[in-house]
């Protein structure tokens, strides 16, 4: 069967290559996000969402008796924060996502201490590294979160993916 006019003649080679993500992007650290004020409520909300059954997630008892000042987020909370921030990367024209054909790869978190109630934090994103895959791109970015005060909270770390046509 003939290829299609343009059509990559491996199908793991990207159609137009000068559609790529902008590799000179590397390195690029964007503003920092508005201030997030950590609420009991969006833990609660969240940690019923992905299943968490602790109450240090709930009981600001329980909470205050294992050490900690307010309800404590479940680790992966952390990405309600980070994705405000990464979004600044995504839609940034210059670097050329094609948004549509993002899928996320990795996601890790590394904390210094639990976010918890009561917390108003700060994140700022860097895109990490670009790489050209066949007919993929990856994306890795870095997403630092802080408290106004400047207290690193926790490191997200991502892995983005943006297919070939």
């Amino acid at each position: 069967m003939p290829l299609p006019p343009g059509a990559p003649r491996d199908p793991l080679e990207r159609a137009d290559p000068a559609v790529a993500i902008n590799p000179d992007y590397v390195g690029r650290t964007y503003e920092p996000s508005e201030p997030y004020e950590v609420s009991r409520v969006k833990i609660a909300e969240f940690a019923t969402a992905i299943g968490e059954p602790s109450p240090l997630c709930r009981d600001r008892a329980a909470a205050q008796a294992a050490g900690y000042p307010d309800v404590i987020a479940p680790p992966t909370f952390a990405i309600v924060i980070s994705s405000a921030s990464g979004a600044k990367i995504t839609s940034d024209p210059g670097l050329g996502v094609n948004y549509a054909m993002i899928v996320h790869g990795e996601q890790s978190f590394t904390h210094s201490r639990p976010l918890h109630a009561g917390d108003v934090v700060v994140a700022q994103s860097t895109i990490e590294s670009i790489r050209q895959i066949r007919n993929m791109t990856t994306l890795g970015t870095v997403t630092q979160i802080r408290t106004v005060d400047g207290e690193h909270v926790c490191t997200a770390r991502s892995i983005l993916v943006e297919r070939g046509a």
